[in-house]
């Protein structure tokens, strides 16, 4: 049986410092980056633990979070600054050759209606090959998945 990607990547960790606390899920992870593009001081991928909080003000922590696409990232602020909001405007941004990047006040539900998740984030499955469905977990990578010029899949 494959393993699922909680089981591969593990169990959600939380990295705490003194003015902002880090959430990571490592199910929802799909190594975009740019968090350590933003600020390679705090996100460490070689390094263990590889959030290390308190390299950079929270502001920037922060902010380099809410660039996270997939939503494998949170914070809670602990110095009283504020907390994420959803944008104003909930957009689905096809990427090419990859999943459905949604942002804003983003509700997922099963087909019974049940909630899978509420976020201000996600990366949804556009090649149909995740074993996380409905989120992405990178197989589009792995099998070769493209659309064409307009998006939609080839």
């Amino acid at each position: 049986m494959t393993p699922t990607p909680e089981q591969e990547r593990g169990p959600s960790r939380t990295y705490a410092g003194d003015a902002i606390e880090v959430l990571w899920e490592p199910r929802l992870c799909i190594h975009v980056r740019n968090c350590v593009r933003r600020l390679p001081q705090v996100f460490v991928p070689e390094a263990r633990p590889w959030v290390v909080v308190d390299a950079a003000d929270a502001g920037a922590v922060a902010a380099a979070i809410e660039s996270c696409p997939t939503g494998a990232l949170h914070y809670r602020r602990l110095d009283g600054g504020l907390q994420e909001q959803p944008t104003a405007e909930t957009t689905v941004e096809p990427r090419p050759n990859g999943p459905l990047f949604v942002r804003g006040a983003v509700r997922i539900v099963d087909p019974d209606g049940h909630l899978i998740r509420e976020d201000t984030r996600a990366a949804l499955c556009r090649c149909g090959s995740s074993e996380n469905k409905p989120f992405c977990d990178g197989s589009h990578r792995r099998i070769g998945f493209t659309t064409g010029p307009d998006g939609s899949k080839q």
